[in-house]
C-alpha cells in the first residue's frame, strides 16, 4: 500500500498532468484545479518542485529565456503519472466507501475540461 499524497504534490502532479507547465503556470492551475482551495507560494512550489524532481515524479522539460529570465518547464514523469493514476483510484474508492455509509450511492463524477484530464487516459 502506498502512502497518501500530500494535498499540495496531489494538485502539482495533477496540474502536470497536461502539458509542460512553468512555475507561474503551476500556481494558477493549482488553484484553478482545485477551485481556489489551494493558492501556492513561489517558494513553497519550487522547494516542492525541487522534491519531486528528485523523487522522479516529475521532470524537467526544457528552459527558455522570457524577457530576460529563466523559465523552466516541468511535466509528470512517467513515474509521475502512475502516482496520480494510483491516488486518484484511491480517493475514488475512500469517497465511495463514505457516500455508502452515509447511505447515498456514489455521487455522479464533476465534469472536469479537458486540461484537467490531460495525460491520465
Amino acid at each position: 500500500m502506498s502512502t497518501p499524497l500530500q494535498e499540495p504534490t496531489f494538485w502539482i502532479l495533477t496540474a502536470l498532468a497536461g502539458p509542460p507547465l512553468h512555475g507561474y503556470g503551476i500556481i494558477r492551475e493549482v488553484a484553478a484545479l482545485s477551485e481556489g482551495r489551494l493558492s501556492m507560494r513561489p517558494g513553497t512550489l519550487y522547494g516542492a518542485l525541487d522534491r519531486l524532481t528528485e523523487a522522479g515524479l516529475i521532470e524537467a522539460d526544457r528552459e527558455e529565456v522570457v524577457d530576460g529570465r529563466l523559465r523552466r518547464y516541468y511535466r509528470l514523469s512517467a513515474t509521475g503519472n502512475a502516482t496520480l493514476a494510483a491516488e486518484t483510484e484511491r480517493l475514488r474508492r475512500n469517497v465511495e466507501a463514505a457516500s455508502l455509509r452515509l447511505g447515498r450511492s456514489t455521487p455522479a463524477a464533476r465534469p472536469c475540461t479537458p486540461r484537467a484530464l490531460g495525460g491520465l487516459a
